[in-house]
Parts: C-alpha cells; sequence; structure tokens
C-alpha cells in the first residue's frame, strides 16, 4: 500500500479543473479527514462544507470517484483501493466554489412538492392517535428519515436533463405526508406532485434507491405517488 493518496480535487464553479494533491495515506482515514488535511495543510482556499462528521447532518456530501456519498462515513480504504480519490462538488447543483454547492433549488423543490406539514385552518382539538401498525404509519415510516443531504438529487438521471423535475428527495416527502393523517393539504399537495416536473416524470432508474446512505427507497415512494395520482384521476379520492 503506498504512503500517499493522489487525491485530485474540484476547484473553482462550473468552469473549474481538477487540482491534485499528494496526502499521507493514514488508518482508519475517511474521505472527510482527506479533504481537512489539505485544506490544514496544503490549500487553506479549499471550499468545502461539513459539520457533525458522524452521519447525522449530511452536509459534507461529495461526489467521490464518480459516487455521491457522505464523506465522513466513508473510509478511504473503500473507495481508493489504487491509492487514488477524484473529489468533486455534488452534481446537479449550483457550484459555489470547489467542494461546496448551493442547495437553494433543491430545497425549493421541497416546498413546491408541499414538502410541510399542514395542520389545517383549526387544530384539532386532541392529540391524534396514530397506531404504528398501520398501513399508512408503515408507509410514512420508510420514508421520515431523510435528511436532505441531497445525495439522491446528485444521483438522479432525471434531474440531470430535467431541471424543472423535482427531484426524489422532495417527492419522497411528500409521499410522507400523504400517509400522514394528521394532514390536511392533501388536495393541493396531490396536484403538486401531479403536475409537470412531479411525480410522472421519474423514469424508475432506481439510482436515488441505491446510493442514499440513509438506505430509503426513495423510488417507491414516487411509485406510490404514481398510484395515488392515478387513483385521483379516475375519482378514487386523494
Amino acid at each position: 500500500m503506498s504512503a500517499t493518496l493522489d487525491v485530485a480535487i474540484w476547484r473553482g464553479t462550473e468552469d473549474g479543473h481538477f487540482q491534485s494533491f499528494a496526502v499521507p495515506r493514514r488508518e482508519h482515514q475517511t474521505v472527510l479527514d482527506v479533504v481537512t488535511e489539505v485544506q490544514r495543510h496544503f490549500d487553506p482556499t479549499l471550499s468545502y462544507r461539513f459539520a457533525c462528521r458522524v452521519g447525522m447532518c449530511g452536509s459534507c456530501a461529495m461526489t467521490v470517484n464518480g459516487r455521491p456519498r457522505w464523506t465522513c462515513r466513508t473510509r478511504v480504504s473503500e473507495v481508493a483501493k489504487d491509492g487514488r480519490l477524484q473529489l468533486e462538488p455534488l452534481r446537479n447543483l449550483t457550484i459555489v466554489k470547489d467542494l461546496a454547492v448551493e442547495m437553494t433549488d433543491f430545497f425549493d423543490k421541497w416546498k413546491d412538492a408541499r414538502g410541510y406539514f399542514e395542520p389545517g385552518a383549526v387544530p384539532q382539538s386532541d392529540f391524534a392517535v396514530v397506531p404504528p401498525a398501520t398501513p399508512k404509519r408503515q408507509a410514512a415510516d420508510a420514508g421520515i428519515e431523510c435528511i436532505g443531504c441531497g445525495v439522491c438529487y446528485s444521483a438522479c438521471d432525471v434531474v440531470a436533463w430535467d431541471k424543472d423535475y423535482l427531484g426524489p428527495a422532495a417527492l419522497n416527502r411528500a409521499w410522507t405526508l400523504v400517509n400522514d393523517v394528521r394532514d390536511r393539504g392533501q388536495a393541493e399537495r396531490m396536484t403538486a406532485v401531479a403536475a409537470d416536473g412531479g411525480c410522472q416524470a421519474c423514469h424508475t432508474h432506481m439510482s436515488c434507491t441505491q446510493f442514499c446512505p440513509k438506505q430509503i427507497a426513495p423510488t417507491y415512494a414516487i411509485a406510490g405517488l404514481k398510484r395515488a395520482v392515478m387513483k385521483r384521476a379516475f375519482g378514487g379520492g386523494g
């Protein structure tokens, strides 16, 4: 095993370039450790994001050797067996600088998909009782752990060529709310996900499901929305 890593890091914005660094290889080293070492010891102008370092915030997500990943939870030994790393910002998002991207479009699409809880004009008189074993609760549970890291959005082929597509994270969030019996915004939400750029635009390539670090399956959530939209179109409610 080589004592150093050959690390190529994207620098600049959309029309930037790769810059190479020879970084010492260390035991139990993560990709985020590598980026941090480059910033601290080789080039202090390198821009990137991180916060928790333990896989809870998702802010350290980058493209590692062509695949979107959480860099804090990705060990170098798993992805750089030949001693080489190529690090890029998440794809399908505007690059702010180097490895940092602008997430505004990503979260605006959550809003466009009505991915927020709607309590209704008049609060309920008591707490809603939602038994854990009910089908709707279980359907919501399957996707509720999303932390908005953007990995699925970066991996999505449809987002790459259709900038109006809401994307897997926003649609997954909409599906969890469709199955929330307390929510009072279902009519508007169903209209939003049925519009151009909504759930019907998904080509079911399953890249979002393949790469999700939380093992969530947005593909199946989107399939659920497609069924609900179809049912609603034929007068079945929703």
